[in-house]
């Protein structure tokens, strides 16, 4: 697996993935992660269980997602409009929902 620098918006990562496509799934999946419950879990945003808000801001995507294997703000990185890579994460969290939903019929 490659090292990968991918941003957008005011969200930055450092991933190891096959290629720069995972890479960006992967840090949709971070993002959303911040506001969607996603496996059970509670969302990671700015504001806690008890309305409160928490110290880190919740990062947020712009246009296009930039993937680079050399670092950030690279004129060089490689990139995609993020609805598309949202769309792509978005297939996969319901694939995997379906998935789920299955085994715990089959069970």
């Amino acid at each position: 697996m490659d090292k990968f620098y991918v941003q957008s918006g005011s969200f930055r990562c450092v991933v190891q993935a096959d290629d720069s496509r995972k890479a960006a799934l992967w840090a949709v999946h971070q993002v959303m992660g911040q506001i969607l419950p996603i496996d059970g879990d509670e969302p990671t945003g700015s504001e806690s269980a008890d309305g409160n808000e928490a110290s880190k801001p919740v990062a947020v995507l712009g246009g296009r997602v930039k993937v680079s294997r050399r670092g950030y703000d690279r004129d060089d990185a490689g990139e995609m409009p993020t609805m598309d890579v949202v769309a792509d994460w978005n297939q996969m969290v319901t694939t995997l929902d379906r998935l789920q939903r299955m085994m715990y019929r089959a069970a």
